[in-house]
């Protein structure tokens, strides 16, 4: 018959066993991934917002934000496929854009060293702005309530 300990047993047998060995040196056996953020908080700040008109510093596309990742958060595939010599940093804010160019509308993954804020003030036709935003009487856009996560 085995016996069972109540938690608040099992927490000081855990803490009490972490504070014996806390004087032990922690010794860093398997490489890094630098793919993988173990549990921090990014500390970049975006320069854009969600609702907010940008447009590509080189190329002809402008877009509304509609989210925003703190660093690099798509896959290494899609990264790879930028030519290097024009590859982005990773550790910036990317933004999630629905864009537009004088052809098509699509959605972009754009980093924040290549937008500008666009202050043309000409209105965007792409078909999914409507779902998410709503244009205000000043002509911006704010997020509808239940296009947030």
């Amino acid at each position: 018959m085995t016996s069972r300990r109540g938690p608040s047993a099992w927490l000081r047998g855990w803490f009490g066993r972490r504070r014996a060995h806390a004087a032990e040196t922690l010794v860093l056996t398997d490489p890094i991934d630098e793919r993988y953020h173990y549990g921090s908080i990014s500390k970049h700040i975006a320069k854009f917002q969600i609702g907010q008109v940008v447009r590509h510093r080189v190329f002809a596309f402008r877009g509304i934000i509609f989210d925003v990742d703190p660093q690099f958060a798509n896959s290494d595939e899609w990264y790879e496929s930028i030519p290097e010599e024009v590859r982005p940093r990773k550790d910036q804010p990317f933004y999630h854009l629905f864009a537009e160019n004088e052809r098509t509308h699509y959605i972009a993954y754009v980093s924040e060293q290549n937008l500008v804020p666009d202050d043309s003030e000409m209105p965007l036709s792409h078909p999914d702005i409507p779902e998410w935003f709503d244009i205000t009487g000043r002509g911006t856009y704010e997020l509808k309530k239940h296009s947030t996560n």
